[in-house]
C-alpha cells in the first residue's frame, strides 16, 4: 500500500473534475500516492464523467451529500493510508507538488498537518496567493482567521517572502491539507455539524492541543480557483462563515475567555448587520442574524473546553486584526509587526 491518499470530495463538480483532474493525476507521483475521488452524492453528471473520461481513478461513492466535513471523514476511515491529502477538486497541481509535503512531514514526526503555499489559478503568469490559505492561517483575539499573504480584501503576489522553513501557522487551509491519518482519526476529524467552512480551523487548531504542530512546507505549491462550490456573496456562504467561527470560539476557547470573545464578536457582527444593511445586502444580513439563533441553539451540543487558550502562545493570536487592518491601515502581514 501506497503511503499516500489524495482525495478529492467531488459534489455537482463534473466540470471541475474534467478542467482540474488530469493536472492531478499527471502532477501526483503514482510511487507514493493515489489519486482518490469521492462523489459525494452528486446529482450532476459527474458519476457519468468519472466512468467514461476517468476509468482509471480510485473512486468512492456515497449516497447524499454529507458535507465538506462528514465527507471527508468518511473518506479517511474507508482508506487507510499512512498520509491523507485533502484536496479541492478546484486546485490544479503541478509537477512535483506532492513530494516536498510527503518529504516534510516523514522528517518532521512533531508536525500533525501541512499545508502548500496556495495561489490563485490565473490565465497570466503571475504569482498571487490565494484567498483560502495564501502562505499559512492564523486566528486573531477576536476570531477572525487571516492569512500571511492575505488580510480581508489584501491579497499579496507571492515574491518569495514567506519562504522561510520550519514556520509554524495555526490551521493550514482544506483547500490542501496533508495530515497523519491517525491524528485526523485521534482528533475527531472535522467537524460534521460544521457542514462546510472553518472546519479545517476547528482541527487543526485540535491538533495543536494534541502537541502536534502545523506548518507551511514553502517548497510546495498549487493553484485555486477558489468558490467552486459556494462563491463570494452567496448568502449560504456568509451563514456558514458567520455561525462556524461563532462554533470554533465556543469549542476551542476556555469557558471564561470564550465568554469574553463572543460578546465582542456579538459586537462585531452587529456592525456587520448594519454594514449589509448600508450597503443593500439584506440577504446577508438576515444570514449573519440566522447564524447567531442557530450557534446559540448549536453550542449546547458542546460541553468540553480546553484548560489553556492556544491563541495566547502565538503571538498572531494576540493581535487585533480589525484594528491593525482597518485602523492602522497595515494591510499585509509582515506589516502587522510594526
Amino acid at each position: 500500500m501506497k503511503d499516500v491518499a489524495v482525495i478529492i470530495l467531488n459534489w455537482n463538480g463534473a466540470e471541475l473534475l474534467r478542467r482540474y483532474l488530469p493536472s492531478v493525476l499527471s502532477g501526483t507521483n503514482p510511487n507514493i500516492a493515489d489519486v482518490i475521488v469521492a462523489d459525494n452524492g452528486s446529482t450532476d453528471d459527474s458519476r457519468q464523467v468519472l466512468a467514461q473520461e476517468f476509468p482509471t481513478v480510485h473512486t468512492l461513492f456515497f449516497d447524499k451529500n454529507y458535507g465538506f466535513a462528514e465527507g471527508y471523514n468518511r473518506c479517511v476511515k474507508a482508506t487507510g493510508y499512512k498520509y491523507t491529502v485533502l484536496l479541492n477538486s478546484d486546485v490544479r497541481t503541478p509537477q512535483g507538488w506532492l513530494e516536498p509535503l510527503y518529504s516534510y512531514m516523514e522528517a518532521h514526526p512533531e508536525v500533525g498537518a501541512v499545508q502548500p503555499k496556495m495561489l490563485q489559478d490565473r490565465d497570466d503568469d503571475r504569482q498571487v496567493f490565494e484567498y483560502a490559505g495564501a502562505a499559512g492561517g492564523y486566528v486573531d483575539k477576536h476570531g477572525y482567521p487571516y492569512c500571511r499573504g492575505r488580510l480581508f480584501a489584501t491579497v499579496e503576489d507571492d515574491r518569495g517572502q514567506y519562504d522561510a522553513p520550519d514556520v509554524d501557522i495555526l490551521w493550514a487551509t482544506g483547500a490542501c491539507f496533508m495530515v497523519h491519518s491517525d491524528v485526523y482519526l485521534e482528533a475527531g476529524g472535522l467537524d460534521g455539524k460544521f457542514f462546510a467552512h472553518m472546519e479545517e480551523i476547528d482541527l487543526c487548531w485540535r491538533i495543536w492541543n494534541m502537541g502536534r504542530r502545523i506548518r507551511l512546507v514553502p517548497g510546495s505549491h498549487v493553484y485555486h480557483l477558489g468558490g467552486g462550490s459556494l462563491p463570494q456573496g452567496n448568502p449560504k456562504k456568509t451563514y456558514l462563515n458567520f455561525r462556524n467561527n461563532l462554533l470554533l470560539l465556543h469549542k476551542n476557547l476556555p469557558v471564561d475567555e470564550g465568554k469574553h470573545v463572543l460578546l465582542v464578536r456579538r459586537l462585531y457582527d452587529t456592525l456587520a448587520i448594519v454594514q449589509s444593511l448600508l450597503t443593500l445586502h439584506p440577504a446577508d444580513a438576515r444570514a449573519i442574524i440566522k447564524a447567531h439563533r442557530d450557534f446559540r441553539t448549536m453550542r449546547k451540543q458542546y460541553t468540553e473546553h480546553p484548560a489553556q487558550n492556544l491563541l495566547k502562545r502565538m503571538p498572531e493570536g494576540r493581535r487585533n486584526i480589525i484594528v491593525s487592518y482597518y485602523l492602522l491601515r497595515r494591510t499585509t502581514f509582515a506589516r502587522l509587526s510594526r
